[in-house]
């Protein structure tokens, strides 16, 4: 039996809403576009959301927006994919790294001590779907000592008056806190639509604004679309609808607009996201919740806990008491029965040209612990009950084998559907 990673959801609603859009011989950013961030604005409530080509483009137009440039620092976690680092140096920020907890996102106390009076954001990563404590960065960043140490630069700084709070939710569309949107708990929030992503554009991402009240969102909505088009007045549907063929162009902006062919898969998706594909991804992370749980050696995620809700689009499994080596074995052994597994992520500080930076996985045993143990396995809509099965087995197996040892019995029951 051979299961992979990630694949895409791909049904008949997709293939019908990519060839509408075939069929109206427009392709690049046009009214599917804006669908899409009608349907995102829908699912989120935030107060308005821009589609991009992806999470990495999205995150270098928020940091430029808000003026972030040498000199500045930005906090990010240690434990994370390199686009969050890689936005800010593009910028010709600091990355300034901190350690995670046992939830894998970032430590909120480690991120108060990194504070200095160059900190202009804070990049806060849900990893596998489950979002950060927002509230406790929120109030760390209003805190009056914290405030007093930020110098606005740029004007965006001046309105805001503070550390600007950025979401990095590319795995967690559909997280949710205290029973809303998790994307409500800071003031911007990005997603990613990539080809592996809860909802997928094959390339793509969504920014999603949440701005205070002294923020003009509807003017902010249309510069930053403004600005992914190269800082254009007028894109080219507007043109070819009779606006004329005039246009100017009013800043340095970015070419990162999210076409219409893309924006046409998730299109399809994202509107039965809440009533199949997330809980779908639910009821799979509740069945390997309950068969793992059964095994002392293994480390469950969190899913559904203390106000907070997962998306489900990873399920990170950690196994007790091993080493690095110890890991790569087991996924070796897994990979044997031909399923993919993966690992989510290697830190940081331990890729090449981090290392080069000055960055030390060292200063990260936190983060580094969680990797060294980690396998993510498949979790997406299409599995069957019997591949789930086949996959728990196979991970049991695998662990027995490199252990050395039997861990325990484990009985082919029927689980409770979430």
């Amino acid at each position: 039996m051979k299961i992979p990673f990630s694949p895409p959801y791909i049904d008949q609603s997709v293939v019908n809403e990519v060839v509408d859009t075939l069929k109206t011989n427009w392709i690049t950013t046009g009214p599917k576009v804006i669908a899409m961030e009608q349907e995102v604005v829908k699912l989120t409530s935030t107060k308005a959301a821009i589609c991009v080509n992806s999470w990495t483009s999205g995150a270098i137009l928020m940091l430029k927006w808000f003026g972030v440039q040498a000199g500045d620092e930005v906090i990010i976690p240690a434990y994370t994919y390199c686009a969050t680092a890689l936005s800010v140096l593009h910028c010709g920020a600091t990355p300034v790294m901190v350690d995670i907890t046992t939830d894998f996102c970032i430590d909120t106390e480690a991120v108060r001590k990194a504070i200095t009076s160059k900190t202009k954001v804070i990049i806060a990563v849900d990893i596998a779907g489950w979002p950060c404590d927002y509230s406790k960065l929120t109030e760390i960043i209003n805190k009056r000592e914290i405030k007093k140490l930020f110098r606005a630069e740029s004007l965006k700084q001046a309105i805001l008056n503070r550390i600007l709070l950025i979401a990095d939710a590319a795995h967690s569309l559909g997280a949710k806190t205290n029973g809303h949107a998790a994307a409500l708990e800071s003031d911007v929030t990005i997603f990613s639509f990539h080809a592996v992503k809860n909802v997928t554009t094959a390339e793509g991402g969504c920014i999603c604004l949440n701005l205070p009240g002294n923020f003009d969102i509807e003017a902010e909505y249309k510069y930053l679309k403004m600005y992914t088009l190269n800082g254009q007045n007028k894109n080219a549907f507007e043109k070819s609808n009779g606006g004329g063929w005039r246009y100017d162009i009013l800043f340095q902006g970015l070419k990162i607009n999210m076409p219409d062919i893309c924006a046409a898969i998730g299109l399809a998706q994202i509107r039965k996201y809440e009533t199949l594909l997330l809980p779908s991804r639910k009821t799979i992370a509740f069945k390997y919740q309950k068969r793992f749980k059964e095994f002392e050696e293994f480390e469950l995620p969190p899913l559904f806990e203390h106000g907070h809700e997962s998306s489900y689009h990873i399920y990170p499994l950690r196994i007790k008491n091993i080493t690095e080596q110890q890991r790569d074995w087991i996924i070796d052994e897994i990979t044997s029965k031909q399923i993919a597994v993966n690992v989510h992520f290697i830190p940081l500080p331990m890729l090449t040209y981090f290392k080069r930076l000055g960055y030390k996985i060292e200063d990260f045993p936190m983060a580094y612990d969680q990797y060294s143990r980690e396998i993510s396995l498949p979790i997406y809509p299409q599995l069957s009950d019997t591949k789930i099965e086949y996959i728990v087995r196979a991970v049991i197996d695998a662990v027995e084998k490199i252990l050395n040892k039997k861990i325990g019995k484990l009985e082919t029951t029927e689980v409770v559907v979430f």
